[in-house]
């Protein structure tokens, strides 16, 4: 029996069977923002890897930026090679990644067509990932996150 909740432990198992040095952890007073998610970990907000998920042309795909920048709809649907981009409706994010909204991870994500990631986000040591749940968060590098995401690397965030 795992100790994890169900979401939670599909993350952790991505991460074991790639062979990933990562961190999960359990925040007991949750981290449903990017801000509140680098309090809790002690962390700037730019290490915070927001996973959003938009739908680019009828197909759902992955954003990851950094929690201190604000994803740009034209970059993003640029990135995706679509025509257009808008927000995924909270349905559509289950549909597309099995998580709930507030506990998306970028992996795994079956359903997904693409998964974009942020480049500055690669210039941090490490980031800090949605894990499964409101209240978890996976600690990794991001060359090992664009690894395991199989990300395309761009601009996809205002200014």
């Amino acid at each position: 029996m795992s100790a994890w909740p169900e979401p939670v432990e599909r993350v952790a198992a991505v991460l074991r069977v790639r062979a990933v040095e990562a961190r999960i952890e359990e925040f007991s007073e949750g981290t449903p923002t990017a801000a509140r998610a680098a309090e809790a970990v002690g962390c700037e907000v730019g290490e915070i890897v927001k996973t959003l998920v938009f739908v680019c042309d009828g197909l759902p795909v992955l954003a990851l930026v950094p929690g201190d920048r604000r994803a740009d709809l034209a970059k993003v649907a640029a990135a995706a090679h679509a025509t257009g981009a808008r927000i995924a409706r909270p349905d559509e994010v289950v549909a597309a990644t099995g998580f709930e909204p507030g506990g998306v991870a970028p992996f795994p994500a079956p359903q997904v067509s693409r998964v974009l990631l942020e480049g500055e986000l690669l210039t941090r040591e490490i980031v800090w990932i949605g894990a499964g749940s409101p209240s978890h968060m996976a600690a990794l590098s991001p060359v090992d996150l664009a690894r395991l995401t199989a990300a395309e690397v761009g601009d996809l965030t205002e200014g």
